[in-house]
């Protein structure tokens, strides 16, 4: 049987990046859309951009396409933006499943689940660039992508694109908790993934906010879609499934 799958991007990230985990998804059979999103598409005004666009532009991408029965996934500060969007249209969404993914309350910021210490360096680097954050290498190197080598963690380094600062601090709008929501959920857990410290991990701390979720563990950085998308393509098709 054929599934639909909307894999929806992280900070500093576009659709494309997620082609060769889609790549894996569509070999089994699949439907698979790698949307990129507002504030994230190269030339975007970083300055203007919040939170709201994004969630905007992929709600329309869902609608726009007439999408149904929708797989869901997101990954990373893509997590603020699935929660949202099975929100207002939770009719067209089957499950929604967070990848290493922010898992927001009603009224939350992703600056609130985010450690502090990033949160200083990312509010100096947005007033000094116009609202722009440029993830700086050492940070990716050895949080985001510990498990690739030097190569590889630089060619993907060199695709990433500014992300609007704004889309960290302000409030999602939800209308319930995403646990209360009526369809199913999931989380993936890579077991290496230090991008969120593992003294604020993203399981159980995030995960747990889902009630009653399906729970896949693979190993893994955040970047598992750059270092190894076959494993990560096998646990999304796990935790997407009825």
């Amino acid at each position: 049987m054929s599934d639909i799958y909307v894999l929806v991007h992280g900070a500093w990230h576009v659709g494309e990046m997620f082609e060769p985990t889609a790549a894996h998804i569509r070999a089994q059979g699949h439907v698979v859309h790698c949307p990129t999103l507002a504030g994230n598409r190269p030339g975007d005004d970083c300055n203007k951009i919040g939170l709201q666009d994004a969630i905007e532009s992929l709600v329309n991408y869902l609608e726009r396409n007439d999408l149904r029965d929708v797989r869901l996934v997101g990954h990373s500060y893509g997590g603020m933006l699935v929660s949202a969007a099975a929100d207002r249209v939770a009719a067209r969404i089957r499950r929604v499943v967070y990848a290493n993914a922010f898992v927001p309350l009603p009224g939350e910021r992703l600056a609130d689940m985010a450690p502090p210490h990033n949160m200083v360096l990312f509010n100096e680097m947005a007033a000094a660039n116009n609202g722009a954050l440029t993830l700086p290498y050492e940070i990716w190197r050895e949080n985001f992508i510990n498990d690739a080598d030097a190569a590889l963690a630089r060619h993907a380094y060199e695709q990433l694109n500014p992300q609007p600062y704004r889309c960290f601090v302000d409030q999602v709008s939800l209308s319930q908790p995403t646990a209360a929501l009526p369809i199913g959920k999931s989380y993936i857990n890579c077991r290496q993934d230090v991008a969120m410290p593992h003294s604020l991990p993203w399981h159980p701390r995030l995960s747990e906010r889902l009630g009653l979720f399906r729970y896949v563990e693979i190993d893994g950085s955040h970047e598992v879609l750059f270092t190894n998308p076959a494993r990560f393509a096998e646990a999304i098709m796990l935790a997407g499934r009825d």
